[in-house]
């Protein structure tokens, strides 16, 4: 389902009090079915682009977006601009490859009925959908972090790479049962891409906090990385291209460390700081 208008004739259910927001760079080839899926479910759906260079304002406004531009802070101040834009008190954060179906779709408008939620925030699954497939893999791994959210009970860390909702003590959280499907993997040359980039900035952001990696997690991050992903994440459920995708996931974890390793030893060079000593 992406969400196309209901047949002509149709009477449509006013939308629930509920902002929408992505932050998108260059995303016209993926943003499309993430908007189209949930423009009915909201009168105030936002995205933020921080420069894109292939039409992907253009296709975002044509959907009924209001796009507003923001140079790259990092993820979560950009989440964090994005959130000051919303109108409503209720906020749902997508990213640019995610699909809502219609079953979380409905999940979401009976929360705003009766009374409405009753609870601040809600955590809703998020499974992947490799190339090939129209919709995750029945034993899917399922990541469940809050997207769902009063902009009064929590909003998005500051982290340039750490990607959460942090929300005020005692904060009510429910869970949704039905999932987002993640479109994550454009192909496996882009996904090493944007993982070594990434690796770039997490590195960078353990250099700017002063965590010291140990020397021996060179050793072991690649192996124990790849385990995760295709046996606890369940990778391996897709075939060749689950195995492939966890090896991705596993170099991209190992060059995290490596890079932070190459920074240390780097400053330790130039006299700024050679202690070694945590290794």
């Amino acid at each position: 389902m992406t969400g196309d208008s209901p047949p002509l004739g149709t009477i449509r259910p006013a939308p629930p009090p509920l902002s929408i927001f992505v932050i998108a760079l260059n995303e016209a080839d993926r943003l499309g079915r993430t908007l189209g899926a949930v423009r009915e479910l909201t009168d105030d759906l936002v995205v933020i682009d921080s420069g894109s260079t292939d039409g992907t304002q253009a296709l975002a406004a044509s959907l009924g977006a209001r796009v507003i531009h923001n140079d790259w802070p990092g993820y979560g101040p950009q989440k964090r601009f994005a959130e000051e834009q919303c109108r409503h008190l209720w906020l749902l954060n997508l990213d640019a490859d995610e699909v809502a179906p219609e079953t979380l779709r409905d999940e979401i408008r009976r929360l705003f009925v009766s009374g409405g939620p009753d609870a601040d925030a809600f955590r809703i699954g998020i499974a992947e959908v490799f190339p090939g497939e129209e919709r995750p893999h029945r034993f899917s791994y399922v990541l469940r972090p809050v997207r769902l959210y009063r902009r009064d009970r929590g909003r998005y860390a500051s982290s340039s790479v750490h990607d959460r909702v942090e929300l005020v003590p005692g904060a009510r959280v429910g869970r949704l049962s039905a999932v987002l499907h993640h479109h994550s993997v454009r192909s496996l040359g882009d996904q090493v891409d944007k993982l070594n980039r990434y690796s770039d900035r997490q590195a960078d952001d353990l250099a700017e906090r002063g965590v010291i990696v140990p020397t021996w997690r060179m050793f072991v991050e690649f192996p124990a990385a790849f385990l995760k992903a295709y046996l606890v994440r369940r990778h391996l459920l897709r075939g060749a291209y689950g195995f492939l995708t966890a090896m991705n996931y596993a170099i991209a974890r190992h060059l995290r460390v490596a890079k932070a390793y190459e920074r240390r030893l780097r400053a330790a060079k130039s006299g700024v700081s050679g202690d070694d000593s945590r290794s």
